[in-house]
C-alpha cells in the first residue's frame, strides 16, 4: 500500500491501494446487476445504476433515508449541478452477506469513521458491436469526495475499461488496469484524477461490465 504524510484532514491518508476481496462469492451479486434501471441522466442507453447511502455501526450497515446525488459542474462537466436521483439499491441485495462484507471491506481499508457516510452506486455498462460502453462519459475527473472504491463484479465479452489514475489530467497515467472480477481499487480521490476506458464487445453479442462504486463521503443530499 503506498501512503503519503502531512495530510491532516483525512484519518488515513494513502494514495491508492488495489486488493483482491476474498470473502465474497461474485455468483451472488450477478442476478442482482440484470434487472438495473436505465441512467437516464447520460445519453445513449448504455448505463444502468441504482443507488444507496449507509453508515456502518460495528459490522452492521444502517442504511439511510432516499436522497440525491449532487456534484458540481467543477468535479462533473457533463451532469454537475444536477440534482440526480436513482432507485434504491434491491432490499434483497442489501440483505445478503457478500454485500455487507463489500461495504465493510471498504470502510475498514479507509479507515473510516463510524458515523461516515458511504454511498454504494451498482452500475452496468454495456455494449454492443453499433455501441461503444462509457463508463467514465465525463472524462478524467474527480468526483468530490474523500474515498473511492471500484469494485468489480464482472466482465462479460468484453475488451478495454482499463481503469487509470492521474496526478493531473494532463499528465500521463500513474496507474493503468483492468480491473478483474473480485478486485477493489481504494483511491484517494483528494490526490488522484481518475478514468475508465470505453468497452467494446469481443463477439457480435452484447457485452457488459458490472462495478460497484463505494464513496465516503456519499455526496447524498436529502
Amino acid at each position: 500500500m503506498q501512503k503519503v504524510l502531512g495530510l491532516t484532514e483525512l484519518e488515513y491518508a494513502f494514495l491508492f491501494t488495489l486488493r483482491k476481496v476474498n470473502s465474497i462469492n461474485l455468483e451472488g451479486f450477478k442476478q442482482f446487476f440484470n434487472e438495473l434501471p436505465l441512467d437516464p441522466y447520460i445519453k445513449g442507453n448504455y448505463r444502468f445504476r441504482r443507488l444507496s447511502r449507509f453508515t456502518v455501526s460495528r459490522d452492521y450497515l444502517i442504511k439511510l433515508p432516499h436522497g440525491y446525488l449532487f456534484q458540481s459542474k467543477e468535479y462533473n462537466p457533463l451532469v454537475g449541478d444536477v440534482k440526480r436521483e436513482f432507485a434504491e439499491l434491491d432490499d434483497a441485495l442489501i440483505e445478503v452477506d457478500i454485500f455487507k462484507n463489500l461495504v465493510l471491506a471498504f470502510s475498514d481499508s479507509c479507515k473510516l469513521h463510524p458515523e461516515a457516510e458511504i454511498g454504494v452506486h451498482q452500475i452496468r455498462t454495456i455494449c454492443s458491436p453499433d455501441n461503444l460502453g462509457n463508463p467514465a462519459p465525463e472524462g478524467i475527473h474527480q468526483d468530490g469526495t474523500d474515498f473511492i472504491g471500484i469494485f468489480s463484479v464482472d466482465r462479460y465479452n468484453i475488451q478495454g475499461g482499463e481503469t487509470h489514475l492521474y496526478t493531473a489530467k494532463k499528465e500521463k497515467p500513474v496507474f493503468s488496469k483492468i480491473l478483474n472480477p473480485g478486485e477493489l481499487l481504494l483511491v484517494n480521490d483528494h490526490e488522484f484524477f481518475h478514468f475508465t476506458t470505453p468497452i467494446k464487445p469481443l463477439t457480435d453479442a452484447q457485452g457488459t461490465r458490472d462495478v460497484f462504486v463505494l464513496t465516503s463521503p456519499s455526496l447524498l443530499s436529502e
